[in-house]
C-alpha cells in the first residue's frame, strides 16, 4: 500500500490536496476553502447556526477499533446534529486538525472520505479550517454553521407543564456497541501478551460481530436526524424545546427541564429499546435501562410537544413519546414497570472526568 508522508505536501500542500475537488452546493457560500474566511450571504429572514465540537483521541474515540473514514463521518454527523436540534438546516462546517506523525496521506483521504460522503448526504459545505501538529493524539474540531427561520430556532427553555415528552429512534444502542468493541479489544490485547511467536501473533482471531452489526453501526456512524426535522415541518408540529442525546437521555431530559424551570415524569416501558441493545446488555449483565437513560452518544433527537399536537405526533414513525412535562416542585423522575418512582439523575457521558 501506498504511504505518502504528509511533510511532502506540507500544512496548505494538505488542505488543497484534500479539498481541490470539493464543490460548493449553496448559493449562501460565497467564498469557500481558500482564504482566511469563509464568505457566507444570508437573507434578511433567516437566522445563523454555529456549533463547534473537539474529539480527542482517547477520550472521544479509539484508533484500536475505528476506521479513519468512520471517524471523519461520525465527526461531522455530531455537529449537523446539533443544528437540527435547534431546528434548522445545516449548510457549511470547517475542520481543524492536530495530527502527529503517525499519521499520513493516505490516512487523511480516508478521514476526509468520511467527512465527505457525511457532508454530501445532508448538502452541506466544507468551507475552510486549519492543521497542526500533536504530539499527544489526534484531535478533530469541526464547527458547523447552520441557518433557521428568524424566530423558529427550538431552545432548551421552552418546555411547559403537560407538555408531551418525545425521542426519535432508540437508545442504548450506541452505548451497548461501544462496551462490546472495549471488551473485544481487552480479549485481543490479552492474546497479544501471551503470544510469544509471530506466527502466533497471526494466528489471533478476529472478533466475531454477526448478530450485533447495528450496534456497530449505531456506535461508529450515527446519523443525525434530519428526516426528524422535516416530518415535524410537514406536519406543523414545532417543539417546544429540543436537544439531541449525546450525553444520555436521563442528562439532556435534566438540561431541559433545569432550563424550561419545570419537573417531569418518563415511563419507563415506554424507552426505546432495540433487540440487539437487549441482548447485548443481558449478554454483559448490565441493566437495560441504565444503558438506555446513561448511554449516551445515540444522536437521536429529545424534544417536547404541546398536548395539542398529539394526533399530528402519533402519525410519525420513528417518533415515541416517553412522559410528559410537570410543574417544578414534583421533581424529574423514571416511574419503573412496577409502578416505583425514582430520581432521574444526569449520569451521562462527561468528557472531563
Amino acid at each position: 500500500m501506498q504511504r505518502t508522508e504528509i511533510a511532502t505536501l506540507g500544512e496548505f500542500g494538505l488542505i488543497k490536496h484534500l479539498t481541490d475537488n470539493i464543490e460548493l452546493k449553496n448559493e449562501e457560500t460565497k467564498y469557500g476553502v481558500g482564504d482566511d474566511c469563509a464568505v457566507l450571504s444570508y437573507s434578511d429572514d433567516k437566522e445563523v447556526l454555529v456549533t463547534t465540537d473537539l474529539l480527542m483521541e482517547g477520550v472521544h474515540f479509539d484508533l484500536t477499533y475505528i476506521t479513519m473514514k468512520h471517524l471523519g463521518y461520525k465527526s461531522a454527523m455530531v455537529n449537523l446534529s446539533d443544528i437540527y436540534a435547534m431546528g434548522g438546516m445545516p449548510k457549511q462546517i470547517t475542520v481543524s486538525i492536530a495530527l502527529g506523525k503517525r499519521f499520513c496521506i493516505e490516512d487523511m483521504e480516508d478521514f476526509y472520505e468520511g467527512l465527505r460522503l457525511a457532508c454530501n448526504e445532508h448538502n452541506v459545505d466544507i468551507v475552510g479550517g486549519d492543521t497542526t501538529s500533536s504530539r499527544t493524539g489526534l484531535a478533530i474540531s469541526i464547527t458547523a454553521i447552520g441557518e433557521v427561520e428568524k424566530g423558529k430556532a427550538i431552545y432548551r427553555n421552552g418546555a411547559k407543564e403537560t407538555d408531551i415528552i418525545c425521542v426519535s429512534g432508540d437508545l442504548g444502542a450506541a452505548y451497548m456497541g461501544f462496551q462490546l468493541l472495549e471488551r473485544e479489544k481487552q480479549v485481543y490485547y490479552k492474546q497479544l501478551e501471551t503470544a510469544k511467536t509471530d506466527a502466533e501473533r497471526m494466528a489471533i482471531s478476529q472478533p466475531d460481530f454477526s448478530g450485533k452489526e447495528y450496534l456497530l453501526e449505531r456506535q461508529m456512524k450515527p446519523e443525525a436526524r434530519r428526516d426528524i426535522i422535516l416530518k415535524l415541518r410537514e406536519l406543523g408540529i414545532r417543539p417546544t424545546s429540543m436537544m439531541d442525546i449525546s450525553d444520555g437521555l436521563s442528562s439532556e431530559l435534566i438540561h431541559i427541564c433545569n432550563q424550561s424551570n419545570v419537573g417531569c415524569r418518563i415511563y419507563e416501558e415506554r424507552i426505546p429499546i432495540d433487540y440487539q441493545t437487549a441482548v447485548m446488555a443481558e449478554e454483559m449483565d448490565m441493566n437495560l435501562t441504565t444503558a438506555a437513560l446513561n448511554g449516551g452518544e445515540d444522536y437521536e433527537l429529545l424534544f417536547t410537544i404541546p398536548i395539542a399536537d398529539h394526533d399530528k405526533i402519533e402519525q410519525m414513525e420513528g417518533v415515541k413519546e416517553i412522559g410528559y412535562i410537570t410543574k417544578k416542585e414534583l421533581g424529574q423522575a423514571l416511574i419503573t414497570r412496577d409502578g416505583n418512582e425514582f430520581e432521574l439523575k444526569a449520569q451521562g457521558w462527561n468528557p472531563l472526568k
